[in-house]
């Protein structure tokens, strides 16, 4: 693509390029955590400038792709009650769930609406009072602070008729147990530039003191993400591990307190069910006594009757936990295609099988 070669051949690539080639000698294994950036270095063919002594994974950072199958059963089976409106991201749409989806619900009569944004969503109350309207909220410390304000604005309305249903999760918690399980060893993260601009970098203090890995925060532009590895390599090399931002135009140590506050207003910590990796202990957010009334959970009798089930053969879980690529999984890019997904890191545009799919290769 022109877009690559342009940047691959622009003075300051280069320059980042010789710079990490020249200073890296030991061997490296690096994880981007963020979907964002997953999609960026496949898009602009970051691997392939890396020497070969530099190993990159990608994490679990796609927050579509971990959202448990049995809370989208719930998802599904709350859409499906009579008289609800549900507002959702696009991404979700066509993640498949145990037996369906909320494209097939919506196919089957379900008011599914897709929004850009919570904006959308209460504006969907405004116009309709008599109908409850449902936001599923999904993501990570990013989205959490937007989706907060928006409680606290139907409150200051007097919205009777909007509730969300809180399936955030907390990253610095789950990076912990990938840590903690000895699956995969690391030598250096690419901690997440969304979600730290709102957690502040001083969030992954632990990693280097607990874990002696190298941290920097990245942006996602191909020179944010190289200068990032650039930090990484400089860290390895002179075995002294520490947290270093590679997005200060975004990223500050103590992140944005403001959205810190709205976040702790209205939500508290709880377990958070992780696709691939289980129920993790103060790794998710719900939704506190105080905002009881905007809490979809609490309004509505949410049923699903059969256990959940995960397609066969689909290694999503262990793709998101690093210990798998879409090249190990007998579907990709056979029966399993963007048209037609059997697991959620090919649906979401930040999946990484998708990444692969579109940048990496490997299909027919």
């Amino acid at each position: 693509m022109k877009f690559v070669d342009e940047f691959r051949n622009s003075q300051s690539g280069k320059k980042l390029i010789d710079r990490i080639v020249q200073r890296s000698k030991k061997p490296a294994r690096l994880m981007e955590f963020c979907g964002g950036h997953t999609v960026a270095i496949f898009k602009y063919g970051i691997r392939q400038l890396l020497p070969p002594n530099i190993e990159m994974l990608s994490g679990p950072g796609c927050p579509v792709c971990v959202t448990a199958t049995e809370d989208l059963d719930r998802v599904i089976a709350l859409s499906r009650l009579p008289g609800i409106t549900t507002a959702t991201f696009g991404d979700l749409l066509k993640i498949p769930s145990s037996r369906s989806s909320l494209q097939e619900a919506r196919a089957e009569g379900s008011d599914i609406r897709v929004v850009y944004s919570t904006l959308d969503a209460l504006d969907i109350a405004r116009k309709n009072p008599d109908r409850p309207v449902v936001f599923v909220g999904i993501g990570f410390e990013t989205t959490a602070p937007t989706i907060a304000a928006s409680i606290l604005q139907a409150e200051a309305e007097g919205l009777k008729n909007y509730y969300v249903i809180s399936l955030h999760k907390l990253t610095p918690p789950v990076t912990k147990v990938l840590l903690d399980s000895g699956e995969i060893r690391l030598d250096g993260i690419v901690c997440p530039g969304h979600v730290s601009t709102i957690i502040g970098s001083q969030a992954w203090d632990f990693i280097p003191q607990n874990y002696s890995i190298a941290c920097a925060v990245s942006g996602f532009e191909p020179l944010d993400i190289l200068y990032c590895v650039s930090l990484l390599v400089e860290q390895i090399e002179s075995s002294q591990p520490k947290v270093e931002i590679a997005y200060p135009r975004a990223v500050r140590p103590e992140g944005n307190r403001q959205a810190l506050k709205l976040m702790e207003q209205v939500f508290e910590v709880c377990p958070a069910n992780w696709r691939g990796i289980g129920t993790l202990p103060g790794s998710g957010l719900r939704i506190r006594n105080e905002f009881a009334a905007f809490d979809a959970e609490r309004a509505f009798d949410i049923r699903v009757e059969e256990p959940p089930k995960e397609p066969a053969g689909c290694l999503c879980g262990a793709i998101l936990r690093g210990v798998a690529t879409p090249l190990d999984c007998k579907l990709f890019g056979a029966a399993c295609t963007p048209e037609q997904p059997v697991g959620p890191c090919m649906v979401s545009s930040e999946g990484t099988c998708a990444a692969y799919y579109h940048f990496g290769g490997g299909h027919g």
